[in-house]
């Protein structure tokens, strides 16, 4: 462990983290080491990470000074902030911010920066294609990720702004299985029309980012975009139908019709499905499998990745 690089990682009990963490411990001879970074160590996830072997320390995105002795003597950290936990921008700009300025006063060597689009540079807040939410936002959860880019590339550690794409977790997680509509069918239900969405499982994020780690100073001070695969939503429907041996459709509804949904946050991926539409040659070509698979050679297919989670799909 002595002569091994230690990889600071927040988020090491949720998709993106815990994947670079065990990433880091399925490869022992890498020369890396694992500090997972939780508010709660005597968690069950926490405490099989341990069992593992990663260093588990207690920390909070909140406080500052937490961070800070949580990074010490780390080489670098994967940072990562939890917006569907508080709803909040702005909180989510003071967590990123925090984690900036403790991995630089820790002097770190390596930062890397989960994140995604400031939607106003293309969508201004006085453009009426969409609503503006919270005043001040048009894709909160990646309006308040894109600006806190700022924290880091101003910090003058060396950093790599990883661009994530659509989870195809949520299928498990997140209410976006297929579902039975009025007319008895399964769908999958996206504001998509026939544009191709950027996916990605979570676990292969980690993947990602332990291989930009590993690759040394190529990806520093850059922006890289991954993807596992890019596909449009009846292409996804037909994968669920292959391996799930069922019809199963895709349902192509108006960005106005999805963000009117009962759930919390449905305005918000609204508008965020219909800046992915709108916008589809930017923002699939932001995001290259080929880049995520030079990175992560065990990178998933969507439809292995279905096969290999369809026992946690409920339909």
């Amino acid at each position: 462990m002595e002569n091994k690089k230690t990889i600071a990682v927040l988020g090491a009990t949720g998709a993106q983290g815990g994947g670079l963490v065990r990433a880091i411990l399925n490869d022992p001879n890498g020369g890396f080491s694992a500090r997972a970074i939780t508010r709660n160590a005597s968690s069950d996830k926490a405490k099989e990470l341990k069992n593992l072997g990663a260093e588990v320390v207690e920390a909070d995105v909140a406080d500052k000074a937490s961070l800070k002795k949580a990074f010490d003597g780390a080489y670098g950290a994967y940072c990562v902030t939890f917006f569907w936990e508080h709803f909040s921008p702005e909180k989510e700009k003071k967590h990123a911010k925090n984690m900036a300025e403790a991995a630089k006063e820790a002097g770190l060597k390596h930062v890397i920066w989960s994140t995604l689009e400031d939607t106003r540079k293309w969508v201004p807040l006085d453009d009426d294609r969409m609503p503006t939410l919270m005043e001040k936002y048009k894709v909160p959860h990646f309006d308040a990720k894109g600006e806190s880019n700022k924290f880091f590339v101003e910090s003058g550690i060396p950093y790599t702004l990883l661009l994530t794409s659509f989870y195809w977790d949520n299928f498990i997680h997140f209410g976006m299985e297929p579902q039975k509509g009025e007319d008895g069918e399964l769908a999958i239900t996206f504001p998509m029309a026939d544009k191709k969405l950027p996916g990605i499982a979570a676990d292969d994020i980690g993947k990602c980012a332990y291989g930009i780690f590993k690759a040394g100073k190529d990806y520093q001070n850059k922006t890289v975009g991954i993807a596992g695969e890019i596909l449009t939503g009846k292409q996804m429907a037909e994968a669920f139908s292959k391996v799930f041996g069922k019809k199963i459709r895709y349902n192509a509804v108006p960005a106005e019709t999805y963000r009117s949904f009962d759930f919390p946050g449905a305005d918000d991926l609204g508008n965020m499905f219909q800046f992915k539409a709108d916008f589809e040659d930017y923002f699939c070509g932001a995001r290259d499998p080929e880049v995520a698979r030079k990175l992560n050679p065990e990178l998933l297919s969507f439809e292995k990745w279905l096969q290999k989670h369809k026992d946690q799909i409920k339909i």
